[in-house]
């Protein structure tokens, strides 16, 4: 006895899924919502700019921030996260490219300003390292994976509409403001316990910038070998 291969056709499909209730239901129009929008965005910065030409500009600078972070779906978390979980390090190699040419920048706006004699700005921004620095890090990264997101992939997650990332964001807002006013006695207790690094004392200007970008290189390379080994 010969098998007989039957396989249902399209229609058939389409049919057994109105029976079943499976097919999905059509999607709303949403450009009308994106027109009022981004009517309402540009309302808001006109009255910004008459208030004060930099809110207008701050305003501008965010809005753009959001469309780029929207786009190019740039997450902090998902650069550490997505190679242990799918091997891809698109994101991570991006970061990376990012922190060099942040470094350059950085360090030309400093060094600029120490051959003319200016104070060196940023230099407030230099922490201490310690062991609070690293327990402090590890404890910030696990809730970035658990939150699904960091300050600026939640920001731009709530902006989608993600309901979750609503919750994150309330708790990373209530988080920060027991930190800022529990601050001081951290700094004390543990942050000021370690020593202040500037890369520049050690190492000179052009050695700073060359550790720092050979570190990223190498990081790249590892990141790229890695992709290539769990997606290659």
């Amino acid at each position: 006895m010969s098998e007989v291969n039957v396989t249902p056709s399209p229609a058939s499909r389409i049919s057994t899924g109105r029976r079943t209730g499976t097919r999905r239901k059509p999607k709303k129009n949403q450009i009308p919502y994106g027109i009022a929008l981004f009517v309402g965005m540009l309302a808001f910065g006109i009255y910004l700019t008459a208030v004060s030409a930099r809110l207008g500009i701050f305003w501008l600078i965010g809005c753009c921030f959001g469309f780029i972070l929207q786009k190019s779906r740039f997450c902090f978390t998902a650069s550490l996260r997505d190679p242990a979980l799918t091997g891809s390090t698109s994101l991570s190699r991006a970061v990376l490219i990012a922190f060099a040419v942040t470094s350059i920048a950085f360090t030309a706006v400093k060094y600029g300003a120490h051959i003319g004699g200016l104070p060196i700005p940023g230099q407030g921004s230099v922490a201490p390292i310690s062991l609070a620095t690293a327990v402090g890090a590890f404890l910030f990264g696990i809730g970035m994976v658990i939150a699904g997101g960091c300050a600026s992939g939640t920001l731009m997650r709530v902006g989608e509409g993600f309901g979750m990332q609503f919750l994150s964001l309330f708790f990373f807002i209530v988080g920060s403001l027991l930190g800022a006013h529990n601050f001081g006695w951290w700094k004390i207790t543990f942050i000021d316990k370690g020593p202040r690094i500037f890369l520049p004392d050690i190492f000179g200007w052009v050695g700073a910038v060359a550790a720092q970008l050979l570190v990223i290189a190498l990081l790249y390379v590892l990141a790229d070998k890695w992709e290539n080994k769990k997606l290659g």
